[in-house]
């Protein structure tokens, strides 16, 4: 599928973006919470068509060691059409240089990732806000 790409944060309708999150589904994120986030990453990749939002992704990255993507949505119509591969992909590519990327994923996503290089790691932990959703959700 085509798309038209974006990788500033002008004129991003952050309302739109936070339903695209609602929508896909990738949990409820505030609109302002989105807007201080992709403020805050290092890469950011937005995907239109016809000037509709149908994906977006960001990554933080320190310019040296490490990348780490995150937040990779598409909507659920775009879905399996190359969207997520093409936002992957951009992010990948901005964050070359670094000696590792990383990411997590949704349980069950780990084959899309797998295909773009990614390999599971084996020292991965976290602490999240709320430990039993996370486990709920099959994080932990």
């Amino acid at each position: 599928m085509k798309a038209e790409w974006k990788f500033d944060l002008e004129n991003i309708d952050w309302n739109t973006v936070s339903h695209l999150y609602k929508i896909a589904p990738l949990g409820d994120k505030k609109p302002e919470d989105l807007r201080t986030v992709f403020g805050n990453s290092r890469y950011t990749c937005f995907a239109f068509r016809g000037g509709q939002l149908i994906g977006a992704g960001r990554a933080l990255a320190d310019g040296v060691d490490c990348a780490y993507i995150c937040d990779v949505v598409v909507h659920p119509e775009c879905q399996g059409t190359g969207i997520g591969k093409g936002i992957m992909k951009r992010l990948m590519e901005l964050s070359r240089g670094h000696k590792k990327i990383i990411l997590y994923s949704n349980p069950g996503k780990e084959g899309f990732y797998e295909k773009l290089g990614f390999r599971s790691m084996k020292t991965a932990m976290a602490i999240f806000q709320d430990q039993a959703a996370a486990a709920a959700r099959g994080f932990i």
